[in-house]
């Protein structure tokens, strides 16, 4: 087992891990049990709030290993391992940016269309959604898969340190770099159209309860796009690995973060499931 000197960085980096683990396990963890024991699955909204969830607990049960490894430079398993975690991470970040900009779409449809989008907002079509994003974030692990003989040759002191990129796995950034600046335009499109009709148009949003609450969700969003999901995903594309590490932990953030929309989401969040029906989940 290869091991190199403990740096100052290593210990905050070590320690900002802890604290995103230790509060981001509980929050998550109680929110898909809310989600799942106490809400209707028939809300194309709680579908993909429960398929958020469980992206965070993916990348949060990997975090005890990035732990690890800032406070000893060492890494106790096999690099490919090494390399599966960081998939995890990887993951993460593209479906809780696909998850996030459904919920913002949603929520758009639900107070700018209530009639013409009841057709559209159907939990059979929020499943088939989330598992086309499922199978898209695989699909983009693909060319990393490919290239693991690689991975097996790395000193294990170097563990998520980012090596050179072949050009398909460059093409992949580059991609989602893309895709990621659509879905940021895309929140800030609904965030504007939101806003206006429940400024402009009281009438036709009477029956929205907590219009605050609303506003909240969209506001959230923009911050988990711009501070957690951007900034990470930029120093990829641009080749700034040596400053990707902070970059890493801002965006490990969005896993503590996330809960707060589940609970602004629904009116009455928990409440037993008969009783939110009742209050007419938005």
């Amino acid at each position: 087992m290869n091991t190199s000197v403990i740096t100052t960085e290593d210990r905050v980096y070590a320690g900002v891990f802890g604290c995103i683990m230790v509060i981001g396990l509980p929050l998550n963890a109680v929110a898909l049990w809310i989600l799942l024991c106490r809400h209707s699955l028939q809300s194309p909204n709680a579908v993909f709030m429960v398929n958020l969830a469980v992206s965070d607990l993916l990348v949060i049960i990997s975090l005890p290993m990035r732990i690890y490894f800032h406070a000893t430079r060492s890494w106790p398993l096999s690099n490919i391992m090494c390399q599966f975690i960081t998939m995890l991470f990887r993951n993460n970040i593209r479906s809780s940016s696909f998850f996030i900009t459904f919920i913002s779409m949603d929520r758009l449809l639900a107070v700018v269309y209530p009639l013409r989008s009841c057709h559209l907002r159907t939990s059979s079509n929020a499943w088939k959604g989330a598992a086309v994003v499922w199978l898209f974030v695989l699909l983009m692990n693909v060319p990393w898969f490919m290239d693991l003989k690689r991975f097996k040759n790395r000193n294990n002191a170097t563990c998520f340190g980012t090596v050179s990129m072949s050009a398909t796995q460059s093409a992949v950034i580059y991609l989602y770099m893309v895709l990621i600046i659509t879905m940021l335009a895309v929140n800030i499109v609904c965030t504007i159209m939101v806003s206006w009709t429940l400024c402009n148009r009281p009438s036709d949003t009477a029956k929205i309860n907590k219009r605050v609450n609303v506003m909240l969700i969209f506001a959230m969003n923009l911050v988990l796009f711009t501070i957690c999901f951007l900034p990470v995903q930029i120093g990829l594309a641009t080749k700034s690995f040596a400053h990707l590490t902070p970059l890493v932990c801002l965006a490990a953030v969005n896993c503590c973060f996330d809960p707060l929309l589940y609970y602004f989401s629904f009116d009455s969040f928990w409440k037993k499931k008969e009783d939110a029906m009742k209050g007419g989940e938005m």
